[in-house]
């Protein structure tokens, strides 16, 4: 049986965290994707993918301290329901409510009660299976609140501390997941990095740094810091995101794309050991390019991901991110020419053709090529 209705998937931008100028962002409403939901589900059915990430945006559900409205969440489930959509929920994606954050004595807690409080109204409201993602890419979300001052506490040389905080809140997150509704669906989402030797470099310390973007899984599953209580168990499904600047350097320079040299590690590789580390389903949870790089960047990733497919992993689907162009976080007049769908200054979606005829040829090319596409259900037999 597979796991997700399409093998495409979209993602929908929904970063809701404080910024480094202190500003309160919340790309759900800059790209008004809450409020143009079925204009967006419409979209994406017309080009056969019908499996979104989205996300509740913590800082705006809890409206006062163990207090929640899912109203608006719930407009995006019942429009989900009238267009045949699977969704994939983050209860974390960057943000929190005002005043909290990973290190403060009641993040647990306060954690814990909207793990609660969604599942409970998910239980009550949702027709579908629930999949959640409690907590979006620790590993990033650690270095850049915890190292590079990014966003709340805008600390530096705490990124360990950050994760390990992460960690805990998203293991006891999990379990009160499970305990109002044991038969959601664990979504662990993080990137996924290679980063390269130069001749000075000691090779122990090149794996010890690469080693880096799994101890998040690995702490969850229980595999380190068994204190916090992780098990195997919670690795249900594992989300990794790979965009262009996911390999550098150990000196910090990011290898360039496109890679006539073939400086890079295919991406074949990257989640072939990905894969093999937990032997778990995985799916590429975020990709994606900007301006006239979309096209040849979602050619390149559907091949190397047919060649992971054909190496044995079990790869399960592409989720397209963002569908709809963002702004920089830091900068919300800027927009990043990232969408299937781009947007002029009234919201309004303007198809990018090629990137859209890009993606609808290897929605195609999945659906017509036999040999592949039962490979790929074979796999969930």
């Amino acid at each position: 049986m597979e796991i997700f209705r399409t093998f495409l998937m979209g993602g929908y931008e929904c970063a809701d965290h404080i910024n480094r100028s202190g500003e309160r962002i919340n790309l759900l409403k800059e790209t008004q994707h809450h409020i143009r939901i079925e204009e967006d589900y419409q979209a994406l059915r017309s080009i056969g993918i019908q499996t979104v990430r989205e996300g509740i945006c913590w800082s705006a559900v809890e409206i006062a301290p163990g207090i929640f409205d899912f109203s608006e969440v719930y407009n995006r489930m019942q429009a989900a329901e009238k267009y045949g959509i699977q969704q994939i929920w983050d209860l974390i994606h960057f943000g929190y409510p005002d005043g909290l954050y990973p290190t403060h004595p009641l993040f647990c807690d306060r954690f814990t009660a909207l793990c609660f409080a969604f599942a409970t109204f998910y239980k009550t409201h949702g027709k579908q299976k629930l999949f959640v993602v409690p907590i979006n890419e620790i590993s990033f979300l650690s270095w850049h609140s915890g190292d590079v001052r990014g966003t709340v506490p805008f600390a530096v040389n705490s990124g360990w501390d950050i994760k390990y905080h992460l960690c805990k809140a998203a293991i006891v997150g999990i379990q009160k997941l499970k305990e109002v509704d044991p038969n959601c669906v664990i979504v662990l989402v993080e990137p996924l990095v290679k980063i390269h030797a130069d001749q000075t470099e000691d090779p122990v310390n090149i794996f010890n740094l690469n080693e880096h973007q799994f101890q998040a899984m690995d702490i969850i599953a229980g595999r380190m810091c068994a204190e916090l209580g992780g098990s195997e168990a919670y690795l249900e499904i594992l989300g990794f995101n790979y965009y262009w600047n996911c390999q550098w350097k150990a000196n910090g320079e990011p290898l360039d794309w496109p890679d006539p040299l073939q400086s890079r590690t295919p991406l074949a590789t990257l989640l072939q050991c990905a894969y093999e580390r937990y032997n778990k389903p995985i799916f590429l949870s975020e990709t994606g390019h900007f301006g006239t790089g979309r096209v040849p960047w979602i050619k390149e990733v559907i091949e190397e991901c047919i060649t992971a497919i054909k190496n044995g992993v079990e790869l399960n689907g592409i989720c397209i991110y963002p569908v709809t162009d963002r702004p920089d976080w830091d900068n919300l007049k800027s927009y990043s020419n990232c969408g299937l769908w781009d947007l002029d200054n009234n919201g309004e979606r303007i198809p990018h053709k090629q990137y859209i005829n890009a993606v609808d040829k290897a929605q195609s090319a999945f659906q017509q090529d036999n040999k592949i596409l039962n490979f790929v259900r074979n796999l969930f037999k």
